[in-house]
């Protein structure tokens, strides 16, 4: 994760390409409810950045090199396009299709989780650095400036750009699970 930007831009040919590549990732039933706002001009980042974290807050705020980043993504689900999809007469027998509150797993956000993951992988195999970061309440926000459906959810938002050098996240500190720690093979 890269918290830190120049403001160069990136080329739209690599926005598209990295776009491609989020779009086929998996998705529950095909049901491909996956729409993305691209935020590529200084413009529409600046909009962004006033919408979400005010000039009164930008002070304190720990990662200002964030602000920068020339590209933000903010990946958008459909619940209701899945909930329609598992209606239809081959999924049917999966009682999915009654409603948003059959689904104990919300696959919407688990294929949305893909997608991003997708996003994130492109920008470094474009040599490019990423953070996958929350709207943090700003959803609602966030929708109405820039006109996105109500039914729509949002993922969070995905920050692209040419990496700078930057101070670590205090998270980096956190030790991960060794696989011996996680993988259970055969049985618990």
């Amino acid at each position: 994760m890269c918290r830190a930007f120049s403001d160069r831009e990136i080329e739209a040919s690599t926005i598209d390409a990295l776009l491609e590549q989020a779009r086929r990732a998996p998705s529950a039933g095909n049901t491909a409810a996956l729409d993305f706002l691209v935020l590529a001009s200084r413009e529409d980042v600046a909009i962004y950045w006033d919408t979400t974290l005010p000039a009164a807050r930008r002070a304190t705020f720990p990662w200002p090199r964030l602000l920068d980043a020339p590209l933000l993504i903010i990946p958008w689900v459909d619940p209701e396009a899945y909930v329609k999809r598992y209606a239809r007469t081959d999924k049917a027998h999966t009682g999915l299709g009654s409603g948003e509150s059959e689904w104990t797993v919300p696959y919407w956000f688990v294929d949305g989780g893909a997608a991003v993951m997708t996003l994130l992988h492109g920008a470094v195999d474009a040599e490019l650095g990423a953070l996958f970061f929350g709207l943090f309440g700003d959803e609602d926000a966030v929708r109405t400036k820039f006109g996105v459906p109500a039914r729509l959810r949002a993922l969070g938002c995905v920050a692209i750009g040419h990496p700078l050098p930057e101070r670590k996240s205090s998270s980096v500190s956190t030790p991960r699970p060794t696989l011996d720690q996680i993988v259970h093979r055969g049985r618990w």
